[in-house]
C-alpha cells in the first residue's frame, strides 16, 4: 500500500473520490477537502481491518495513504479498549457537511471536536471567526486547538458538554454533531437561529432538522447509513460486555427469527426505539444466525432462539422489537429517508412518512 504520492495529490484524489460518489456536490466543499490537510490531526491512530485492528503512526509506510483513505481512524480508547473518539469516515463527513447547507457568513457550531479535522474544514469554508467547536474531553480539546492554530485556524474551541447551552456565545445558524445522540438536546433549539439547520447522527442514521420560530424543529433522516460513537460525558467508560443470562425470565413463542433482525432497515428502526441497547448475533457452524440477544445497562435482557423469546428486567426489550418488526413489515420495509423527527423543548417524536402517522415517542 506504500506510495510516493504527495499529500497534495492524495488530498485532491480524496476530494475527487468523494465527488464521484455523490458525497460532495458543491464546489465549496470540494475545495475544502482538496485543500485542508488531514494528516496533522491524526499523527497516530488505529484502523479496523478484516484481520482485526491495525495501529499506524507518522513514519509508517502505510500511514499517509491510510490517512486519505475513506476510513474512520480511531484515536482514543477506554480502559477496556472500546474506541471513544475517531476521525470520521470522509464520505460521512462530506454528506453531513453538504446537508448542513452552509452559507457565507453563517455561524456554525460543531459538537464533538475530536481530532479537529472537521473543524478545520468548517474554518476553511466560513472562516475561523464563525466557528465554535465543543469537545467534552479536555485533553482532546487542547490538542485540537494546538493543531488548528498550527494551520492558521483560530475558532472558539470549548472544553465542555456540547448538549448544554453556551452562555455568552451567539446563537448559530448551523449546528453539526459528529457523535451520535439518542435525542436532540433541548438547548440546541434555543441556541440555533430560526430557519437554522441541525445535522445530527441518531441511531444508525443522520437526521436533518430545520428550527422554527416557535422553538421547535422538524426534518427527515438522510438515506445513508451511519454509525457514530455515542455522546458522552467526561467520565464516560463504555462497555459492551454482555451480562450473564438472568436466573428468571418471561418466555413466549415468536414468529420473528434472529435472521430477520439483520435487515438494515429494521436495525435502523431498532437503533432509535431501543436507545442504549446492545445487540449480539450468535451463529451456527454453517454461518446462519442461531440466536440474537439484546441487553442494556439497567438490567433488561432478551434472547430469541428457535421460535422462543425470553426476556427479563424493567424494560420488555423483546416486546419492543416485535412491535417494531410488525410495523416495519406492514409498511413495506421502509428505508431511512421515510422516517422523520419532530422536536419540541419537551418531546421528540419519530414518525414514518408524515407527522401524525405511525410514530414512536423517543423523549
Amino acid at each position: 500500500m506504500s506510495t510516493t504520492v504527495s499529500p497534495t495529490e492524495l488530498r485532491r484524489s480524496l476530494a475527487d473520490r468523494l465527488r464521484a460518489r455523490g458525497a460532495i456536490t458543491s464546489a465549496h466543499w470540494y475545495d475544502a477537502f482538496a485543500t485542508v490537510p488531514r494528516e496533522p490531526f491524526v499523527p497516530s491512530f488505529k484502523i479496523r481491518t478484516k484481520d482485526g485492528v491495525m495501529a499506524l503512526a507518522e513514519g509508517d509506510p502505510d500511514w499517509l495513504p491510510t490517512v486519505y483513505s475513506d476510513d474512520s481512524l480511531l484515536i482514543k480508547f477506554s480502559a477496556d479498549d472500546v474506541a471513544t473518539s475517531s476521525s470520521t469516515m470522509p464520505t460521512l463527513m462530506a454528506l453531513m457537511l453538504e446537508a448542513l447547507d452552509v452559507r457565507d457568513g453563517d455561524r456554525v457550531r460543531e459538537i464533538a471536536t475530536g481530532t479537529a479535522y472537521n473543524a478545520a474544514l468548517l474554518c476553511h469554508r466560513v472562516g475561523s471567526a464563525n466557528v465554535v467547536t465543543v469537545e467534552v474531553d479536555a485533553a482532546l480539546s487542547r490538542a485540537a486547538e494546538r493543531r488548528l492554530a498550527a494551520l492558521g485556524h483560530t475558532p472558539l474551541v470549548i472544553a465542555g458538554d456540547g448538549r448544554a447551552a453556551l452562555p455568552g456565545v451567539p446563537r448559530c445558524h448551523r449546528l453539526i454533531a459528529t457523535c451520535a445522540f439518542e435525542s436532540i438536546p433541548a438547548a440546541w433549539l434555543r441556541e440555533t437561529e430560526p430557519g437554522g439547520v441541525i445535522v445530527c447522527p441518531m441511531g444508525g442514521g443522520i437526521v436533518r432538522l430545520v428550527v422554527e420560530a416557535d422553538g421547535t424543529a422538524e426534518g427527515r433522516f438522510l438515506p445513508d447509513s451511519a454509525f457514530f460513537m455515542v455522546a458522552r460525558d467526561a467520565s464516560y467508560a463504555p462497555s459492551n460486555v454482555m451480562p450473564p443470562a438472568p436466573d428468571s425470565y418471561l418466555s413466549s413463542s415468536t414468529g420473528v427469527s434472529p435472521e430477520a433482525l439483520r435487515e438494515d432497515g429494521l436495525h435502523f428502526l431498532l437503533s432509535l426505539v431501543l436507545p442504549g441497547v446492545f445487540q449480539r448475533f450468535e451463529h451456527a457452524p454453517d454461518g446462519s444466525v442461531r440466536a440474537c440477544e439484546f441487553w442494556d445497562g439497567a438490567g433488561s435482557w432478551a434472547r430469541v432462539e428457535g421460535g422462543t423469546a425470553r426476556q427479563a428486567g424493567p424494560r420488555r426489550l423483546w416486546d419492543i422489537v416485535e412491535e417494531a418488526y410488525v410495523i416495519y413489515q406492514e409498511s413495506g420495509q421502509p428505508r431511512r429517508e421515510r422516517y422523520g423527527l419532530s422536536v419540541t423543548p419537551d418531546s421528540q417524536l419519530l414518525w414514518l412518512d408524515t407527522p401524525g402517522s405511525r410514530s414512536w415517542r423517543l423523549a
